[in-house]
């Protein structure tokens, strides 16, 4: 067999990655017994400092991120400020929901008003929830959207509550302080009726 880059020659070795036919001055040898042409050689010696360089990277990168994983004290202060923030959420939020119900009952107790405004707000989620329909009647909002305890149920008879097919409903005072407008709410908004003198 002939050499591929010199006809004239016997090929006495063949290359180690192209397989090609090479005679003694065409073949050169890696390490005993590994020969190669120039163009394979060439490839092998640009290939194996490319994969030295990249290997010198990896290295210098990987230093480079275990200097950056330490901690210091600026981290630690992140941490715990972090849970602390969370802690106090936690409590603002989970810690005691029965106190607030106690406070608005003790004030739709005395004015009715208050009760009027908590039932509308209950009303309209009620709505909003349930696909813009009203309730039939306003026990119907207890307690998913009004928390009111049983014994706090008789309340919801001091207003007057009557679905309305034009509007949707109106809300109001069964029995008005005498002397003081009053309140009609709807959907559109806040009505005012002229006081009753005789308060019914």
């Amino acid at each position: 067999m002939q050499c591929k880059y010199h006809r004239d020659r016997l090929a006495e070795f063949f290359c180690a990655s192209c397989n090609a036919p090479l005679c003694k001055e065409c073949a050169d040898e890696a390490k005993p017994g590994e020969y190669y042409c120039f163009q394979c050689a060439m490839i092998r010696s640009v290939s194996a400092v490319g994969t030295s360089i990249q290997e010198k990277r990896e290295k210098e990168e990987g230093k480079r991120l275990k200097k950056k994983k330490k901690w210091g004290p600026f981290h630690y202060f992140v941490v715990v400020s972090s849970i602390l923030i969370l802690v106090m959420w936690g409590v603002i939020i989970f810690g005691s929901p029965k106190k607030p119900a106690r406070t608005v009952t003790a004030d739709f107790t005395k004015k009715g008003r208050v009760l009027l405004f908590m039932v509308d707000g209950a009303i309209k989620r009620y709505a909003h929830y349930e696909g813009n329909k009203y309730p039939e009647q306003l026990t119907d909002l207890i307690p998913k959207y009004l928390p009111l305890r049983e014994s706090e149920v008789f309340h919801l008879k001091k207003l007057s509550y009557h679905r309305d097919s034009k509007i949707g409903y109106r809300l109001s005072l069964a029995t008005p302080t005498p002397g003081e407008m009053n309140v009609i709410l709807s959907p559109k908004g806040v009505e005012y009726s002229p006081p009753s003198e005789e308060g019914a």
